[in-house]
């Protein structure tokens, strides 16, 4: 594994990294102390607004591959926290993950994931780990909708399931670092009715909301300022707890949803 390119906008720094088996993959320096890593070569849950899974799932990575993203950084950027968000699901890989979750906090760093929260028997485990923050991707309460965006995503009545029975075993200084994460897709998923559920949800189950801003890599468009906005005071209105989309995660270079599997060169997936 060798580092083969670093590409630099205002906000982020995106490496990639060619792999023994010609495959690459992509982690993002951003906000001054994060390094966030890549799980798999691919996805396998292709969410459809996702560039990053878009082709599907080549492989999972070996733990000593997910770690070395950050090896053969370290000594070049002062990297104090982990995200383990960037391209796979990394329940999915969940045996070499927790391996080099284990590796990330022997040196002292602060690890957090986002995740479909699939396969849920990892769920389970993940929310009881010494982490610093847990996300969990829902995008919608309708079963249609979520399905159209989230095609192969497990149902969603099997996470909720899993926080309802978790959630209670972990104090409440835990429980305040995991978040459901909803990005809002114009006329798809931003009507009032499904805000309202949103709300709900989170209040009954105690977690904070990630409300996401689409970067625009396929046909959905995002919704605009103003309307991102007024979803946020609108959730903020319910007495939820809501944090927004950073401008780190906002760039087009690096951000949520545009790390492009093999940017380098056309592979066919398995």
């Amino acid at each position: 594994m060798r580092l083969s390119k670093v590409l630099r906008s205002d906000l982020n720094t995106l490496f990639l990294f060619e792999l023994e088996d010609g495959y690459t993959v992509e982690s993002v320096f951003y906000r001054g102390d994060t390094l966030c890593v890549s799980t798999q070569v691919g996805c396998p849950v292709r969410c459809t607004f996702c560039a990053s899974g878009k082709n599907g799932l080549f492989r999972n990575l070996s733990a000593e591959e997910i770690y070395n993203q950050y090896e053969l950084l370290k000594d070049r950027y002062p990297i104090k926290r982990i995200a383990v968000a960037g391209i796979g699901e990394p329940l999915s890989n969940w045996r070499n993950v927790k391996e080099a979750f284990e590796k990330f906090k022997k040196e002292g760093l602060k690890v957090s994931f986002y995740t479909t929260g699939f396969p849920t028997k990892h769920l389970r485990e993940l929310l009881h780990l010494p982490h610093s923050g847990v996300t969990i991707s829902l995008h919608s309460l309708n079963d249609e909708t979520r399905k159209y965006l989230m095609p192969h995503a497990g149902k969603l009545e099997e996470v909720i399931k899993v926080l309802e029975e978790e959630l209670p075993k972990l104090s409440s200084k835990k429980r305040k670092k995991v978040s459901l994460a909803y990005i809002l897709l114009k006329d798809v998923n931003d009507s009032q009715e499904e805000l309202e559920k949103l709300a709900e949800l989170a209040k009954r189950l105690g977690v904070s909301i990630t409300l996401l801003y689409y970067n625009k890599t396929f046909e959905f468009e995002p919704v605009s300022e103003k309307e991102y906005e007024e979803a946020f005071l609108f959730l903020r209105s319910k007495g939820v707890r809501v944090t927004l989309s950073t401008r780190f995660r906002k760039d087009k270079l690096g951000g949520c949803g545009t790390l492009v599997v093999n940017r380098n060169k056309e592979l066919t997936k398995v």
